[in-house]
């Protein structure tokens, strides 16, 4: 940070948890900034770039693990010349090596696996490098052809050169409210299949509609068997982009009930994120908003209608202290309920901690919220509620940070998730789940007939007769401009019968495993089920 209160400087980092090497575990890669100023010092002058680190894994006969992160970067050919705002993952050619689409203040890059523990940068030649200020993405076959395409969300149109000064209700200057400068809109590009993309966003109808996008889920709302996509944005309308199978798309967040708060306001969207919170089938939204304004939880009805529900369930008044940022659902204890994280920090200064010259007035601590379960409310509808659980959560959760991205995997594959949180201006925290191991617990990866690439957007039923059946799907996206573990890890509590497991794939076909194993990660490959 410069002291100017250049806007971009509070928006990222985001973060990833991918399998480059494909040997099994998940690395990381960390998103970087720069001075946006002409650096003062020889020390600034060293701007960093975004580093990928290898999971070097141990695991010894009896199970104990061992995590150590190797530094590659120079090595993998990863060049982010950028400003540095978040990262999607995907593989885009079929090839069964996960490629890296990196969001920047200026032009993104797209950066192809060889496959050989190297990349190169396909940014101009695919097409994809918008030069926009873009943060979140995603990546998702929208057509159902069998490649993923490309969603970018792009959030204001502002440079150094464009800043404005802007002050705090005491005076000082401070960082300005998104609503200084204009929206840009977001982007939807197709695959070509030859390695190119075409911007399809006039085409598909989604240039009608924009806002200042900060978070991107993609998830089947109404069960129609297409990708939709849900866009969060900072202080304008959220967008619930209903896919119409023709390759069109069109904007029912208002009719949805995801638009808006429960009292018709806009908020300030940053995190989301989709799953089956209450285990009735469909997929629920968890949306982080600014401090004062509280997070927001909207349950579907299964047809693509939503109830704002943050109040009953308690996410809504135990968030309203915080700005969240980074949020995903995953099952914490591995009992089949969804819980939930986010990485908190503000974005405008903390009153409280400047009057006691704290260097950085904007940290706050990250919250950990537990699943209670569903039952019926008193209007006959299936309510869930949650517990705070920070206090539970160990050392981690006492921090005061700036927290932005997060990223949700299972590094040290002992069958729960853990958390990569990437700070502004500050180190990152790399959150070991303890708990959910305790459970039991199936793990799958969803390969592709045709491809060996993990087949996000996929939809997973885990059958356990006589109890209810978890529907859970693969993804990468969601959380605040993160990539996350494309895996699929269901808890399953106390169980320890071997379930049936469907799935439903992106093309439309549905098959069927029987008595999969439990405690460890199974592949199942499209075609080869019943």
């Amino acid at each position: 940070m410069s002291g100017k209160f250049h806007y971009a400087e509070i928006i990222a980092p985001g973060a990833a948890l991918f399998d480059y090497d494909n040997d099994g575990d998940l690395d990381v890669y960390l998103v970087q900034g720069q001075m946006l100023d002409p650096p003062v010092t020889a020390a600034a002058s060293k701007s960093p770039t975004g580093r990928l680190f290898r999971n070097d894994l141990a695991i010894t006969p009896d199970g104990r693990r061992t995590l150590r992160f190797t530094d590659v970067t120079e090595a993998s050919g990863i060049a982010a010349r950028g400003y540095g705002m978040g990262a999607a993952t995907g593989d885009i050619n079929n090839d069964g090596c996960v490629d890296l689409y990196l969001t920047n203040l200026g032009a993104n890059q797209l950066f192809r696996n060889n496959c050989r523990g190297t990349f190169t940068d396909v940014s101009k030649a695919s097409r994809t490098d918008d030069p926009s200020w873009s943060v979140p993405a995603a990546f998702l076959d929208y057509d159902r052809d069998g490649w993923l395409d490309l969603f970018v969300g792009n959030y204001l149109s502002w440079r150094v050169a464009s800043s404005m000064p802007c002050f705090s209700p005491s005076g000082r200057p401070d960082y300005c409210s998104p609503n200084v400068y204009q929206a840009q809109p977001s982007h939807l590009y197709r695959n070509n299949r030859d390695g190119t993309f075409t911007d399809v966003t006039a085409a598909a109808g989604i240039a009608r509609e924009f806002g200042p996008a900060l978070g991107v889920s993609t998830a089947d709302f109404n069960g129609d068997g297409w990708i939709d996509v849900y866009v969060a944005n900072d202080g304008q309308p959220n967008q619930l982009w209903m896919n119409q199978r023709d390759s069109t798309f069109k904007n029912l967040g208002p009719l949805s009930g995801t638009a808006l708060s429960a009292h018709g306001k806009a908020k300030a969207g940053m995190g989301v994120d989709a799953g089956d919170v209450d285990n009735d089938g469909d997929e629920d939204l968890f949306v982080t908003n600014l401090t004062g304004e509280g997070n927001d939880l909207y349950v579907n009805d299964g047809a693509g209608l939503f109830e704002e529900r943050s109040a009953p369930s308690g996410l809504g008044v135990a968030s309203r202290g915080y700005t969240g940022f980074g949020t995903a659902w995953f099952d914490i204890d591995n009992d089949s309920w969804l819980d939930t994280l986010v990485a908190n920090g503000a974005v405008q200064t903390i009153e409280a901690l400047r009057r006691v010259n704290d260097p950085l007035p904007l940290h706050q601590r990250k919250l950990l919220f537990r699943n209670l379960g569903a039952g019926a409310s008193s209007a006959g509808r299936t309510s869930v509620r949650f517990e705070d659980a920070t206090a539970r959560g160990g050392a981690a959760f006492e921090l005061s940070e700036v927290g932005r991205g997060a990223a949700f995997g299972d590094v040290d594959n002992d069958g729960d998730t853990d958390v990569l949180v990437a700070n502004n201006n500050g180190t990152p925290r790399l959150l070991v789940n303890n708990i959910g191991s305790r459970q039991h617990w199936i793990g799958l990866r969803l390969m592709g007939k045709d491809s060996p690439r993990d087949m996000l957007g996929a939809r997973v039923a885990i059958v356990r007769d006589p109890a209810p059946t978890l529907w859970r799907r693969a993804r990468s996206d969601g959380s605040y401009a993160s990539a996350n573990d494309p895996r699929v890890l269901v808890g399953l509590g106390q169980s320890a019968s071997a379930p049936r497991v469907r799935v439903v794939w992106p093309g439309g076909a549905t098959e069927e495993w029987s008595a999969v194993p439990i405690d460890r990660y199974t592949t199942l490959k499209e075609g080869d089920g019943k």
